[in-house]
C-alpha cells in the first residue's frame, strides 16, 4: 500500500513550507530546483506536503473561488481567469427519485473554459513559471486540452496538446484551437497520447500538466474544500458521500487529500469524512475492477470505449493515490452503461442542470447503487458533474428532443402544437 501519511519530514531546501514527496519510498524533494512528476528513485507518485496546514479560519474571507484557499496551496496566487466558487444545485425531482435525505450536484461546468480542469491549471501553470519552462503539454480527452489552452494563453506561454484522432468532442477541440494551442492528433487512445507526452516531458521538450504532476490536484482539491464548505453552511454538516466520475483518477485522488490535510489540521474528524464513490463506465472501468478484486493496484485496459468520452480512459494514472481515498473513507466504486449514463443526463437536464455526459456518470453511479442498497435512504450525497452540457453538444443533442419542422406562419405553428 503506498505511504500516503502527510507527516514526512521536509528537506533543508523545502519552499515556504512546501515540499514533495514520494508516496511509495517517501524521498522528499524540493519543489522548484528541478522539474520532476515522479520520484527520482523509485518512480512513484508526489505528492505536495506543507509544514502548515490551515483551518477553516485560515480561508480568505475576501477571495472566493480556488485562491479563498491559498493558506493551502503553494503560492498566494496562480495565473487566474478566475475559477472555482461553483454552484452547489439542489435537485428536487432526483432527491424524491432516488430516496435519498439530501442530494446536491456540484457543477464544475460553472468553471471558465466549462471544467473542473481550470482549478488544477491556475496552480499548475504558476509553478511552470516557477521553473522557468516555455511550453505546456498535455494529453487529453478534451477538457485538459481547452484548460491548458486557456491559462497557456493567459500566461503568455506556448502550449501543446495531443487528442486521440477522432474521440475528441468538437466543443472541446474548439476551445483548444481558439485559445491558441498546437494540436496534434495521435493515431491511438488517450493513454497512448500520455504515453508519448510523457516522454516528450522526460526529454525536456515540454512541461506536462496532466494529473500526473502533483501541482495540478493541488487545485483540484479545492473542490472538496467548497463542496464541504458549501454542504456545511446550508445543512450545518458535511456530506456522507461525494459520488464522481472517474478518468485518470485525479479528483478522487485531490478530494482524498483535501480530506486527509484537514483531518490532520484538526479542522474535521476523521470520522466526518465523506465516502468516496468513483463511477466509471462499464467498458473504461480499470478502477471497478480493482475495488472489486481487492487489488492494490489496476491492471491496464488497452481497449476502453464510451460516449462519456472525457472518462475513455484505459490507465488511471492517480490509481496509486485514488484507490486508498476509496478504501479509508469507507465508498465504492461502481461501472455504469452508456445508457444509464444519458438517462442520468436527461434527468438532469430536467433539473435545469446541463452537464456532458462523463459528468453525468457521477448521477447514474448514485442511482444504480441505491437501487442495489449500497447507499442507505438516509444519505446525504453529492454528486460531482465534472463539465458543461456544451462541451460535448452533439452528444447533448442526440439525447434530447428533436427540432420539429414547422410552416413559416402563425396557423402553420398552431396546428403543430395542437396535433
Amino acid at each position: 500500500m503506498s505511504n500516503l501519511e502527510l507527516t514526512s519530514d521536509a528537506p533543508a531546501d523545502a519552499n515556504d513550507g512546501a515540499w514533495l514527496a514520494c508516496i511509495e519510498c517517501g524521498e522528499t524533494f524540493a519543489p522548484f530546483d528541478a522539474v520532476r512528476y515522479t520520484c527520482d528513485h523509485c518512480d512513484g507518485l508526489l505528492e505536495v506536503r506543507y509544514s502548515d496546514l490551515p483551518t477553516w479560519d485560515d480561508f480568505r474571507e475576501d477571495e472566493r473561488g480556488v485562491w479563498r484557499y491559498a493558506a493551502a496551496l503553494p503560492f498566494e496566487e496562480g495565473v487566474s481567469l478566475p475559477e472555482g466558487d461553483t454552484p452547489l444545485h439542489e435537485v428536487p425531482g432526483l432527491e424524491e427519485e432516488l430516496g435519498l435525505a439530501r442530494l446536491r450536484v456540484k457543477h464544475e461546468g460553472m468553471n471558465p473554459t466549462g471544467s473542473f480542469k481550470d482549478r488544477g491549471m491556475t496552480v499548475g501553470v504558476r509553478v511552470a513559471q516557477e521553473v522557468g519552462v516555455d511550453r505546456l503539454a498535455c494529453a487529453s480527452t478534451g477538457n485538459t486540452s481547452a484548460a491548458l489552452a486557456a491559462y497557456g494563453a493567459r500566461g503568455g506561454m506556448e502550449t501543446l496538446v495531443l487528442l486521440p484522432a477522432g474521440k475528441v468532442a468538437a466543443g472541446k477541440v474548439a476551445q483548444a484551437s481558439l485559445h491558441g494551442a498546437r494540436i496534434l492528433e495521435v493515431d491511438g487512445n488517450f493513454d497512448t497520447c500520455l504515453d508519448i507526452v510523457q516522454e516528450l516531458a522526460g526529454m525536456g521538450e515540454a512541461y506536462l500538466l496532466n494529473s500526473l504532476n502533483p501541482f495540478r490536484l493541488e487545485g483540484q482539491k479545492t473542490i472538496g474544500l467548497e463542496i464541504l464548505e458549501q454542504f456545511r453552511d446550508e445543512e450545518g454538516s458535511y456530506p456522507d458521500r461525494i459520488a464522481l466520475p472517474v478518468g485518470n483518477a485525479g479528483n478522487t485522488a485531490a478530494l482524498y487529500k483535501c480530506f486527509r490535510e484537514l483531518v490532520e489540521s484538526g479542522a474535521m474528524e476523521e470520522s466526518e469524512m465523506p465516502k468516496l464513490t468513483g463511477v466509471q463506465a462499464e467498458h473504461s472501468a480499470p478502477m471497478v475492477e480493482a475495488i472489486e478484486h481487492g487489488w492494490d493496484e489496476i491492471e491496464r485496459w488497452d481497449e476502453v470505449e464510451t460516449r462519456a468520452t472525457a472518462i475513455r480512459i484505459g490507465n488511471p494514472v492517480n490509481a496509486p493515490k485514488a484507490l486508498p481515498g476509496i478504501r479509508e473513507t469507507d465508498g465504492t466504486a461502481v461501472a455504469v452503461t452508456d445508457e444509464e449514463i444519458t438517462d442520468a443526463q436527461r434527468a438532469l437536464a430536467g433539473e435545469g442542470v446541463g452537464v456532458e455526459p462523463a459528468s453525468a456518470a457521477s448521477i447514474a453511479g448514485v442511482r444504480k447503487l441505491r437501487e442495489e442498497g449500497e447507499i442507505a435512504a438516509d444519505e446525504q450525497v453529492v454528486c460531482l458533474t465534472t463539465g458543461h452540457l456544451l462541451k460535448d453538444p452533439d452528444a447533448a443533442a442526440e439525447a434530447g428532443v428533436d427540432p420539429e419542422p414547422v410552416p413559416g406562419d402563425t396557423e402553420g405553428v398552431l396546428e403543430t402544437l395542437n396535433d
